[in-house]
């Protein structure tokens, strides 16, 4: 079985095109005419309230794709959240209702292309979806290149479009177009306007896509927030300038029976491009729109079947990753779904009747953000905090179920269907190879009930694989780090005396309180993470800087002498390396990135005989620093470096953000200030980005 992780290769501008994408097919090109049926001129105002109702769903899936950056996405979510079973119903919808939406995108183009071209409609959708598969299959990177050139291609498209119909619709008499076009504004009062805004409320729904794919996202901390607010942004404007153009621009009674109304009301403003370039221009972004979505569809229904299989909720085969690096069978499958439906449904009927549980989906997101905060644990650390908690979450779950009344009988009928077909494969197929409960149980702990330790450990290795955030200061911590080197036989309890007296300087603390940390403790105070490496960490109160003391034995010291790994299985020989960490209990998501990032620099096969050969202190602290974000630059008169000296440290020029932690002197340790004056021979240490540091590799080499 081959259950390797996904690579991370997509950044921000993937992110962007793959939300933005799922958002522009039907919803712009082919809906605005027919919800216009139904409330009127009034219609673009339903596009602006559908995207702020869309906005509390939007926060808590960045909020928790950030926390929880796994393949599945919303299945995911819900999985670890509210448990196994729900997240098989969550996991099903979402696959089906994508499948769905993005059959329906393929077939939408014909519309289109019929402006120009008579052409077979199923025959062309079957035909892109194999090819959009195949693309799948070759790697998510080749996947987001054409969807970026697709979205490219829209998004510019667009904004000319506007652009454009803004200005005609300036240039006409306002008064005669807000009494013949906008008047009156609601035709079905109140009632149809709402109906309206749960129509087109679906057109937004691709937003949250982008969390099916968080796992091969880099720094999704950063990427799928800012990737989503960037989308929605996009999304809100083209929609409602957008549908206002075609509402001023067509009459009423045409507008509303038209199926192509972006290049209905092109026609009126773009006359002016030579022949037919002007409807060229709106076909060209409506084949983008319909590719993109059917493109980002594809690519992340396929993640659902994926991680679920990793869960073992469905087979394990749709976990493997092929030789290129991509969930193939979780690929074939969705195409082949995709083609089924094509060839055997009405796939427009069908694709509405997944409305109503996309809605269901959203709702059920939004509490996952109540479950998972509520449930106090401590591994959960989203990289981006919804705002307004909880009552975000409470609008977005009651709006939810406003809108799934609006949809339907048969939408409403079609999620039941859904629902119970997940709770019969979970009872019957899963439940018996499933040893884990959602987050919702630590819930239950609070009240006195059993609690999920498994999904604590799973959350652990998320914080491990997200690596740092930029505020986290890790190398700084390591620079300044204070080494104690026993070359002697050597109790734990002298260890502790020695590291107490190191702490008491950096935090005004006294030492007896600063060693019941390292004494008075249990057996998760103090780990062994690698072979003959402790590492020793406690939490102080108040708002204190994270500070380490690292210790060397170099005869060793037996685990036996401290009583916690007395009975540890993992600790098998005597200790060389003690790490002792200390941070503010008041930043629990940084006090586990810090620790994992230990853990990790410590696993590396080469540690212990890179720590027993250092020859001082300074190789000591390099062993722990990242080496892309750390540098040891000995100043010379002889290469580009002899700019430094002689100078103050305030008056140097370093590049981008990178910063002088220590200065070494003939062996004399100097702690840098802005007055500090750089002498030749001095060796720097310097941390900062990877470019900052290439950057300053370069001055020694040249």
């Amino acid at each position: 079985m081959d259950h390797k992780k996904l690579a991370k290769e997509l950044g921000l501008s993937d992110v962007y095109a793959i939300a933005t994408g799922a958002m522009f097919s039907s919803g712009f090109f082919l809906l605005p005419g027919l919800a216009a049926a139904e409330t009127g001129p009034s219609v673009f105002l339903a596009y602006l309230v559908s995207g702020l109702i869309v906005l509390p769903t939007m926060f808590s899936v960045a909020e928790l794709a950030t926390a929880m950056p796994k393949a599945g996405g919303t299945y995911y979510i819900i999985d670890r959240s509210l448990g196994p079973m729900i997240g098989t119903i969550g996991g099903f919808g979402s696959w089906v209702a994508l499948v769905l939406k993005s059959a329906f995108a393929l077939i939408g183009m014909g519309a289109y292309i019929a402006i120009f071209y008579d052409v077979p409609i199923i025959p062309v959708a079957v035909f892109l979806t194999v090819v959009f598969g195949i693309l799948n299959v070759v790697g998510a990177k080749e996947t987001t290149l054409l969807q970026k050139i697709l979205v490219a291609a829209l998004v510019t498209i667009m904004f000319f479009y506007i652009i454009q119909g803004v200005f005609a619709v300036f240039q006409m008499d306002v008064i005669e177009v807000t009494r013949n076009r906008f008047t009156p504004l609601f035709i079905d009062g109140y009632y149809g306007f709402f109906a309206t805004v749960g129509m087109v409320f679906v057109s937004y729904a691709g937003l949250t896509k982008v969390a099916s794919v968080a796992e091969e996202v880099k720094n999704p901390d950063r990427n799928i927030p800012l990737g989503m607010f960037l989308a929605i942004i996009t999304a809100v404007v083209v929609y409602v300038v957008g549908v206002y153009i075609m509402v001023a621009m067509l009459e009423p009674s045409e507008f509303r029976e038209d199926l192509t109304p972006v290049a209905t009301a092109g026609e009126q403003f773009l006359h002016w491009l030579p022949g037919s370039t002007g409807i060229i221009l709106v076909v060209i972004a409506a084949v983008a729109a319909f590719a993109s979505t059917g493109n980002a569809g594809i690519m992340s229904a396929s993640r659902y079947p994926m991680a679920m299989a990793r869960d073992k909720l469905i087979n394990e085969r749709f976990a493997r990753l092929g030789k290129m690096g991509t969930p193939f069978w979780s690929v074939l499958g969705t195409v082949l779904m995709m083609v089924l439906v094509l060839v055997s449904f009405n796939v427009a009927a069908v694709a509405k009747l997944a409305s109503a549980f996309q809605l269901l989906l959203f709702g059920l997101l939004n509490l996952a953000v109540i479950v998972m905060r509520e449930s106090r644990i401590k591994e959960y650390d989203p990289g981006f905090n919804s705002p307004f908690y909880p009552w975000m979450q409470v609008v977005g779950i009651i709006l939810s179920i406003v809108l799934i009344f609006e949809m339907g009988a048969l939408s409403i009928l079609f999620t039941v269907i859904v629902s119970a077909f997940g709770i019969i494969w979970f009872k019957y197929y899963a439940e018996d190879k499933v040893d884990r409960q959602g987050a919702i149980f630590h819930v239950y702990g609070r009240l006195g009930e059993n609690k999920d330790q498994g999904l604590e450990v799973e959350m652990r290795n998320i914080i491990k694989e997200k690596g740092l955030r930029r505020e986290d200061q890790y190398e700084e911590m390591i620079s300044r780090a204070e080494v104690i080197d026993f070359t002697d036989d050597v109790s734990y309890e002298k260890i502790v005396k020695e590291v107490s007296r190191k702490f008491t300087d950096k935090f005004n603390r006294p030492a007896d309180e600063l060693a019941e940390l390292f004494t008075d403790f249990d057996e998760e105070h103090i780990i062994p993470i690698a072979r003959g490496v402790a590492l020793n960490h406690a939490r102080l109160e108040g708002n204190v800087t994270p500070e380490m003391v690292l210790v060397r034995l170099k005869k060793g010291l037996e685990s036996a002498d401290i009583e916690p790994l007395k009975n540890h299985s993992s600790v098998s020989e005597k200790l060389h390396a003690m790490l002792f960490f200390v941070s503010s209990s008041e930043n629990t998501g940084q006090h586990l990135r810090m620790l994992a990032q230990l853990a990790d620099k410590v696993g590396v096969q080469n540690f212990m005989s890179r720590w027993e050969s250092a020859s001082d202190e300074i190789e000591l602290r390099e062993i722990l620093l990242r080496d892309e974000r750390f540098i040891r630059l000995e100043l010379s008169n002889e290469n580009d470096t002899s700019q430094f000296v002689g100078k103050m440290i305030k008056d140097v020029k370093l590049p981008g953000q990178s910063l002088i932690t220590i200065i070494y002197r003939k062996d004399e340790i100097k702690i840098p200030h802005g007055v500090t004056v750089l002498r030749e021979g001095d060796e720097l240490s310097i941390i900062g980005d990877k470019e900052d540091i290439d950057a300053l590799r370069k001055l020694v080499e040249a």
